[in-house]
């Protein structure tokens, strides 16, 4: 329902009008996530009034003031002990959409206090009801009169003062009637569950009934937050934080850090993840402010690479959204991030110094995240870098053990590159560590840093050619006519064919070629298709010597010391076709669909010729 409003003189200011329905549309489709988001505002409400009451009553004892949840299938009930409404309360605040109660006399000063900092809480009820009803009683003035107010969905509402025996203590009782299509959300049990999963954590008692006969009055929140309560002993305190770790999040941690940032009242634990998680994803961390629960997603309070941890904290001076569903991007949420992610250092730092059986489980799973904090963490690269494990020619092992079997380390800039040369380059003594995955090849490179006697270089293929034994000069000559057919044979693919002498023996060629150099070719080819014209030009000046792929055939290998004996020229160029793609093959990289042609051809041609033979 549009509220209609006077005719004004024209120029004259005027009023916005609010079609309710409309703006309940867009809560429940746009600012809010789920329906079930009402009592949490019904709760934050209750909190916010008896915050005020506290401020009035200083010297009330603990637990004189409190929360009380009823629901019976029928209705649902939320009753607080808070500072109330006056008339003129309620006129200005549940009647202005927009206007909340923490902006008046002088509250706004003191909003620090409050979790709600948005007028529009109560109009969530309207997601599950089509009547609010609220009845509340001033503590601010003595013998105030109870206040009545209805609202409606359609926008329309009422006022009525009472006596004050209709309530008689001070504080606001908020009654919803559900409509029919609400009732996963406003159920008793659900009722009940929504209480536990927002207010386990508040500060003041929160009680739970459903009015049926014999059923007792249970507290939602019996115990304070687990990092809040005392223990015998560290011990049995870090135990009861893992177990609350499991409770929330499903999982046993690999450890549990506590978290205490003072400066803006946070506390809480960050529960380590037992397996890894891959690159990038980010778990929600629960948040909670002053006690309620704001966001169980809330991934903006880490940095991206403290992918490795759950959060659960409790904080006061975090400023949520509009939503009260995540929070709000400002100095302070940045401060506090900086601060958790240094928490999060220490903690890997005190691993390292003092406990390596951990330390070892924490890199096993999740030796990648601390990587990627290595690389831009000095500290971390100091302490950790020789512990994290590397793929090497010696097998998984850190580098630590790595360097000091290689005086030299060796490290490759692709996967392919380091799968291509690996075997080879263990055979022939050579330290080479796969540098392809993230982050690797940039770490290797700062070895030294850590120890000044280790040496650390990129491997090229001169590098490796250079290991490899030339084969004597009659073995040569012998083979020249071979060679002479495999490298026409290859001229397509840019491809130059040598024999050497290398260990294993069970391998018959390696294959040399870059990333690179394949890109290279391939801008050259491009070069010569596209001779004349502006493209070609472009081309041509970039132009350079493209680097050529390099076949090297093992002479210790039986089968190559058949295929160079070869004296039929087709068998001899098939036989070089097929070496090609098997060692292709073995690089594992991309094959164009050229070699993917090759391999098959070679392949049917081998069997063709074997065939005839044994006929």
């Amino acid at each position: 329902m549009t509220l209609p409003l006077p005719a004004s003189p024209d120029g004259a200011d005027r009023a916005f009008q609010v079609d309710l329905r409309g703006l309940v549309d867009l809560l429940s489709h746009h600012l809010y996530s789920s329906p079930r988001v009402y009592l949490r505002e019904l709760l934050q409400n209750a909190v916010d009034a008896l915050t005020a009451r506290r401020g009035l009553e200083p010297g009330a004892p603990d637990g004189a003031f409190g929360i009380r949840l009823f629901a019976d299938g029928s209705v649902v009930r939320v009753e607080d002990d808070g500072v109330g409404l006056s008339e003129a309360d309620v006129h200005t605040f549940l009647a202005t959409i927009g206007r909340s109660s923490k902006r008046a006399d002088g509250i706004a000063e003191q909003r620090g206090d409050f979790i709600g900092q948005f007028g529009i809480g109560l109009l969530s009820c309207f997601l599950v009801a089509d009547e609010i009803h609220v009845l509340s009683r001033s503590a601010r003035t003595p013998d105030a009169p109870a206040v009545e107010w209805r609202g409606h969905g359609d926008g329309s509402y009422s006022v009525r003062t009472l006596p004050a025996s209709a309530r008689p203590r001070p504080g606001t009782t908020v009654t919803l009637t559900p409509r029919s299509d609400t009732g996963e959300w406003t159920r008793p049990d659900q009722v009940h569950a929504l209480g536990r999963h927002f207010g386990s954590l508040l500060r003041h008692p929160v009680s739970f009934s459903d009015g049926s006969a014999g059923a007792p009055t249970v507290s939602v929140n019996p115990e304070p937050a687990p990092w809040a309560r005392t223990y015998p002993t560290p011990g049995s305190r870090s135990r009861a934080l893992a177990a609350y770790g499991e409770e929330v999040f499903g999982f046993v941690p690999l450890d549990t850090i506590e978290l205490d940032l003072p400066a803006v009242g946070l506390k809480g634990i960050a529960c380590v993840l037992p397996e890894a998680v891959p690159a990038g994803r980010r778990h929600g961390h629960r948040v909670h402010v002053k006690g309620m629960l704001l966001s169980e997603q809330a991934d903006e309070i880490l940095p991206e690479w403290a992918f490795f941890v759950r959060c659960v904290i409790d904080a006061e001076s975090l400023r949520p959204t509009a939503s009260r569903e995540s929070l709000y991007e400002d100095d302070t949420l940045a401060a506090v991030r900086d601060a958790l992610a240094e928490r999060l250092r220490e903690w890997i730092a005190r691993a390292a110094a003092s406990d390596p059986e951990l330390l070892g489980r924490f890199l096993q799973a999740h030796h990648l995240a601390v990587k990627s904090l290595a690389v831009h963490d000095d500290e971390i690269l100091r302490l950790l870098l020789p512990w994290l494990p590397f793929e090497t020619t010696d097998g998984h092992t850190t580098l630590d053990e790595f360097a000091r079997t290689h005086r030299t380390v060796l490290v490759t800039s692709s996967v392919e590159e380091f799968r291509q040369v690996a075997a080879i380059a263990s055979a022939a003594g050579l330290g080479v560590v796969n540098g392809g995955y993230t982050y690797d090849r940039e770490l290797v490179h700062r070895l030294p840093e850590i120890r000044p006697e280790a040496s650390v270089a990129d491997l090229d293929p001169a590098t490796l050619t250079a290991h490899l034994d030339p084969v004597d000069r009659e073995t040569e000559l012998a083979a020249s006519a071979y060679l002479a057919l495999a490298r026409d044979a290859l001229a397509v693919f840019d491809c130059d064919v040598a024999l050497r002498t290398f260990h294993p023996a069970s391998a018959p060629a390696l294959l040399v070629d870059s990333r690179e150099a394949r890109h290279e070719r391939t801008r050259s080819q491009l070069a010569r298709e596209q001779e004349g014209g502006l493209w070609g030009d472009i081309l041509g000046a970039l132009r350079q010597e493209a680097p050529r792929a390099q076949l090297i055939l093992n002479q210790l290998n039986p089968l190559v010391r058949t295929a160079v004996a070869i004296d039929e020229p087709e068998l001899a160029r098939t036989s070089a076709e097929a070496l090609y793609g098997q060692a292709a093959l073995l690089s594992r990289r991309p094959l164009r669909p050229a070699e993917s042609s090759l391999i098959n051809r070679s392949f049917l041609d081998l069997l063709a010729h074997a065939l005839r033979k044994d006929s």
